[in-house]
């Protein structure tokens, strides 16, 4: 995006956190949606935007609704499917009138716990992010002051906005409840976190990819740590010797920055194909087949990235273990579908 989309997204934002502080307590505590997995942390919840079941209700109606795009054509669940892990099986998503998109869509799972947001790290929080996509030309080329007049027209919304935040839909409801929605997609139920609790066991394949995963050989573990398989960094992997899309210097402006993209999750990875910010690579094999021969060589590649010349076993073995990270529970949960 332009630097001065993200301008936009600032001036309006800055408007926003002037509203309503209002942070319901009590029962919707204790609603699962809240409750993190074992090895956790606690979901951050804003003190403007608390958890509650009313908002959360608005946030997931929006998400799936078309009224986001000028056209009524797309909604966020275009780019952001439930059972693929709130990702998508295209290269690049299609925004309204089918405009070309000019990114893969990355995984909604965790999201909550990201420091900031787009593949570029440039968006501070996660009700700031959503303006980005209200606002492209390539996916819903709107404007969310149009978006809350239509809105305003819906009575199931207004009855709805009035519910969750007091007040009628505008623009701090919109990206309030969208953020509200998307903070509960928590996945942490995988066949590797049964393992760590002891309630599952892994095939001997999937633990030899775990070794290889966790060896100081490899270092995948030093960008893809943690409980969610991420150090959220933003790192060159010398995907490309010349990038199309500079990455996070079409922030920054810094040579330094070309190519250089926010380091994803891999939970829920075997369902998120295809892989990379442009989705280039098609599967886990050619994945794998990347870092194996250590990347292209970019003057911005991390050093972290080095030729392993993993061997077909390695590579099988650690493709099961990725596959491990997949958690089936998250993927076919009921609450998060349409």
């Amino acid at each position: 995006m332009r630097k001065s989309t993200f301008l936009f997204a600032f001036l309006v934002l800055s408007f926003l956190v002037s509203c309503d502080k209002e942070s319901p307590q009590g029962p919707e505590y204790l609603n699962p949606l809240t409750q993190s997995p074992t090895g956790f942390p606690s979901i951050p919840w804003p003190e403007d935007n608390a958890f509650s079941e009313a908002r959360w209700k608005l946030g997931k109606k929006l998400f799936f609704d078309p009224v986001l795009s000028k056209n009524k054509d797309v909604s966020c669940s275009s780019c952001h499917h439930p059972n693929l892990g709130f990702s998508d099986s295209l290269s690049t998503s299609p925004g309204t009138l089918q405009r070309p998109g000019t990114r893969n869509s990355p995984s909604l799972a965790n999201v909550a716990f990201q420091p900031y947001y787009l593949r570029e790290g440039s968006v501070p929080t996660l009700e700031m992010q959503v303006l980005v996509p209200i606002q492209e030309h390539n996916e819903f080329d709107h404007n969310i002051v149009d978006i809350a007049d239509s809105l305003n027209q819906i009575a199931l919304y207004v009855q709805m906005s009035q519910e969750a935040y007091n007040r009628t839909p505008d623009a701090f409801v919109i990206t309030r409840a969208l953020a509200c929605f998307q903070r509960t997609l928590v996945s942490g139920n995988s066949k590797y976190d049964l393992f760590l609790r002891g309630k599952k066991t892994l095939s001997e394949s999937e633990l030899r990819g775990k070794e290889i995963f966790f060896s100081s050989r490899s270092q995948c573990s030093s960008c893809h740590g943690g409980f969610n398989f991420t150090s959220y960094e933003i790192e060159n992997n010398g995907l490309y010797l010349n990038y199309a899309d500079i990455g996070r210097a079409r922030f920054t402006f810094l040579d330094s920055d070309i190519g250089k993209f926010k380091i994803p999750s891999l939970r829920n990875v075997e369902f998120t194909s295809p892989y990379m910010h442009d989705g280039s690579l098609q599967n886990l094999d050619e994945v794998i087949e990347h870092y194996s021969r250590g990347g292209k060589g970019h003057p911005n590649q991390s050093s972290k990235i080095t030729a392993l010349h993993f061997s077909e076993q390695e590579k099988a073995d650690l493709i099961a273990f990725l596959k491990s990270l997949s958690d089936m529970h998250f993927l076919t949960n009921p609450a998060f579908r349409n």
